[in-house]
């Protein structure tokens, strides 16, 4: 019983957040001892594999988000410049934003607006397509290979907290921010458009606001950039198991990579640190996988005692 009041508070503490005085510390602590205690309170099953994985994600999207429930205090700490002088190097002199923009999108000459072609779409689309991948790519290692998801859903999901971690400390604006909000015109970023919400807008119409709601909820969590970080570690996870599902995520994070850059929602160099956060795993992973093979144990033995195993 207590094993699953944990997971209720795990389930309550990011609904309400906003409306306890609890440090934000203290509502995270209690999101992710969720996962762990379901561990606890039910058997080792497929159906508990996606249930501590759904856990893991809503505290993740509490992490995500709670920087940005002071949006005042966190733009007085948002980190402006730094990416767009890095981005100038590596595009020679202009962003590599723009460099994109001017040469691929198109504007209506006449009225002025967006005009979309099939290369737009195809990007947008592989944006939104995202939330698929990671997740995805776990549900095929849980079904055609089950003995390696515990350590693929490990890595997969530090690369998510780490990453989480970092927009806590230093909030980083991406391109479309610096272009719309911060008008930085000695950079030159204010010329970057942000072609996913343009396109979104065209798209959805009406249903625009609603659907881009539920998704978003920091603009400040560009660096390192997520999109990226997770899509390179599910290419990293699949090639293992299999040339063909790790070369189709591969080119997909190729893909991806470009429209980021391209859409205006990341730097380069956010796509660079959260390559580099995924090394930073990958690399670390063999060193800590004793200290995760006592955790599996402790919470095993933890699991044997709730349920009267012997």
């Amino acid at each position: 019983m207590a094993a699953w009041g944990v997971v209720a508070a795990g389930v309550a503490a990011p609904l309400v957040r906003k409306r306890i005085a609890a440090p934000p510390l203290v509502t995270q602590t209690v999101a992710f001892a969720a996962p762990v205690a379901l561990c606890v309170a039910v058997r080792r099953s497929r159906t508990r594999d996606v249930a501590v994985c759904a856990l893991q994600m809503w505290a993740y999207l509490a992490a995500y988000k709670t920087p940005h429930d002071d949006e005042q205090a966190q733009a007085r700490r948002v980190h402006i410049d730094y990416p767009i002088d890095i981005d100038r190097a590596l595009g020679l002199g202009e962003l590599p934003t723009l460099r994109l923009q001017s040469a691929l999108a198109r504007i209506d000459p006449i009225d002025g607006r967006p005009s979309w072609r099939t290369l737009d779409r195809v990007l947008v689309w592989a944006h939104w397509a995202w939330f698929l991948v990671p997740h995805g790519s776990l549900a095929y290692i849980l079904v055609r290979h089950p003995e390696k998801f515990p350590r693929a859903a490990v890595m997969t999901y530090a690369v998510f907290d780490l990453g989480a971690s970092v927009y806590w400390v230093a909030p980083t604006a991406p391109p479309w921010y610096a272009a719309a909000v911060a008008g930085r015109e000695d950079h030159g970023a204010q010329d970057v458009r942000r072609m996913m919400v343009e396109y979104g807008e065209h798209f959805w119409r009406d249903g625009w606001g609603p659907l881009y709601s539920v998704f978003g909820g920091n603009p400040l969590a560009a660096m390192p950039s997520l999109h990226f970080a997770t899509s390179v570690m599910a290419s990293l996870l699949l090639a293992e198991v299999g040339i063909l599902p790790g070369a189709l995520v591969c080119a997909y994070t190729l893909a991806l990579g470009f429209a980021l850059v391209y859409l205006g929602e990341h730097y380069v160099v956010d796509l660079l640190a959260g390559a580099a956060l995924t090394g930073f795993v990958w690399r670390l992973a063999p060193y800590f996988a004793p200290l995760a093979e006592r955790v599996r144990r402790g919470v095993a033995t933890l699991e044997s005692m709730a349920h009267g195993v012997a």
